[in-house]
């Protein structure tokens, strides 16, 4: 019986952390932000930018996991490698209306960028 409890508890977990939990949102101001790429998840994760702006995605990997090496955005194209305790930049200029989303090759780190 508790066996069976402590799995629902489990289960319940899992799928609040990958489908249901929503970060809070940060709206990008000075045109740069800096991700932090830590223990499974990037901070912030939700991402706001206007759309007339540039803006510079600063991703600082502290993690050592092979699956946080390689940030991913497929709708622009873009595939980097993050050294580990280094910030990679990555610039976005004329960027369209919408959502982003940007993750590890595993989809385990994920994130969203919104451009208004």
């Amino acid at each position: 019986m508790l066996i069976n409890l402590l799995g629902l508890v489990l289960i319940a977990l899992i799928v609040w952390w990958f489908w249901l939990y929503k970060p809070n949102k940060t709206i990008v101001q000075n045109r740069e932000v800096l991700i932090e790429v830590k223990d499974g998840v990037y901070s912030p994760s939700s991402i706001q930018v206007s759309a007339s702006q540039p803006v510079t995605l600063k991703f600082m990997r502290k993690d050592q996991s092979p699956c946080a090496e390689t940030i991913l955005i497929p709708s622009l194209d873009i595939s980097e490698q993050l050294k580990l305790n280094e910030i990679t930049q990555i610039t976005l200029l004329n960027l369209s209306p919408g959502e982003h989303e940007f993750h590890c090759q595993m989809q385990m780190y994920r994130g969203v960028l919104k451009v208004i």
